[in-house]
């Protein structure tokens, strides 16, 4: 029966770790004092031999397919919706299907799915794959990022990790009051690199402007890549009073960006700090999204309008944004887990884990 179907969390040799199994209502089992928030069992149950019971040879069809999910948990980083994924030991990869799926349910909406793949270098704790909300990939979600870090640090204990992306490596830890801090890395600025379709020599300020030609709504934006391409428009009003989301596909899809482009609003507020709205690419209106304001933040002081270090206060809260002297930008905020389960990486099929009282 598919019901009776379980995963064994067995401690490997020199783990003298005990603990019960229960069968959740997907017909996978989890320990019973796995720690909330994490994608896998806490720290004090690590290392793991993961095993089937009956072994997996004998099991049906069905059964194989459920035993194959992949777990997950939904997060948010300051009201970003976050799906991490945990992919590690499989040679599978979410689809955009999966991705499409998973958005079209209420309960896994998300802005961006942080899959979690094993190390492929050295020195490397993991490669992180992401996906849009519409299937398209991603080379940078810091706020992911950080839920990344908040998953693994309660799975493992430790503080500090190294991750590979697309775009690059990046560094991240976390603090003992629970906030992330990730290396979002060096920005760039030349218009080649951002990409743009054509050459604009100072990239403060490049010409594309929406509205009238004479009284332009927008007008003007910095453009700067964190990994991906970001266009910033700086405004004098409050950022509420824009129509973002009938401007922002608009621009997304300017022929300007042969990739797309994420569009923000910008309002500096003082030297150290500005209000910030963001249409992301492949993803719309969001809450949050922290390369964004880290494109803004470097943005910001490069044309005079703030110091090196802001405060960026998005729909959802507060980032801190540190452009250091090396040109590393270092991002720091929350991460919050939601809820976890389990999902078909190939069409987005899930099952939420049981609740903690049914566990007991």
């Amino acid at each position: 029966m598919v019901s009776d179907l379980k995963f064994v969390f067995e401690p490997a040799a020199g783990n003298g770790t005990n603990f019960k199994s229960t069968t959740l209502a997907s017909g996978v089992s989890s320990p019973s004092n796995a720690r909330e928030g994490g994608c896998r069992p806490p720290p004090d149950t690590r290392p793991f031999i993961l095993r089937f019971d009956p072994p997996y040879e004998a099991l049906t069809f069905l059964e194989r397919a459920i035993a194959m999910d992949a777990p997950f948990a939904k997060m948010n980083g300051l009201g970003n919706k976050i799906i991490v994924a945990d992919m590690r030991g499989r040679a599978d990869r979410v689809s955009p299907q999966a991705a499409i799926a998973l958005n079209a349910d209420p309960a896994t909406r998300f802005d961006q799915i942080m899959a979690i793949h094993d190390s492929r270098t050295h020195g490397v704790d993991n490669f992180i794959a992401i996906l849009n909300s519409d299937g398209t990939p991603a080379q940078a979600c810091g706020n992911g990022t950080r839920c990344v870090v908040q998953a693994l640090a309660a799975e493992t204990g430790r503080t500090v990790f190294t991750f590979e992306t697309v775009a690059g490596i990046l560094n991240a830890s976390e603090h003992a009051d629970g906030t992330i801090s990730v290396d979002m890395g060096r920005p760039r600025f030349g218009w080649q690199d951002i990409p743009l379709a054509e050459e604009f020599r100072d990239t403060r300020a490049i010409e594309l402007q929406i509205g009238p030609i004479d009284a332009p709504v927008l007008h003007s934006p910095s453009v700067a890549s964190m990994g991906n391409p970001h266009a910033i428009f700086w405004v004098e009003n409050d950022v509420w009073s824009y129509d973002l989301e009938r401007f922002g596909p608009l621009l997304e899809n300017h022929p300007v960006f042969p990739e797309r482009a994420n569009i923000s609003i910008a309002r500096v507020t003082s030297r150290g700090t500005l209000t910030l709205r963001t249409w992301e690419r492949g993803a719309g209106l969001t809450q949050a999204c922290g390369s964004a304001a880290c494109a803004a933040a470097v943005s910001a002081a490069r044309t005079r309008r703030t110091d090196r270090t802001v405060t960026v206060t998005v729909p959802g809260g507060d980032l801190l944004i540190d452009w250091r002297d090396d040109d590393h930008v270092i991002m720091t905020g929350p991460a919050e887990w939601e809820f976890s389960g389990t999902f078909d990486p190939a069409t987005g099929a899930w099952r939420a884990d049981a609740p903690e009282a049914e566990r007991a």
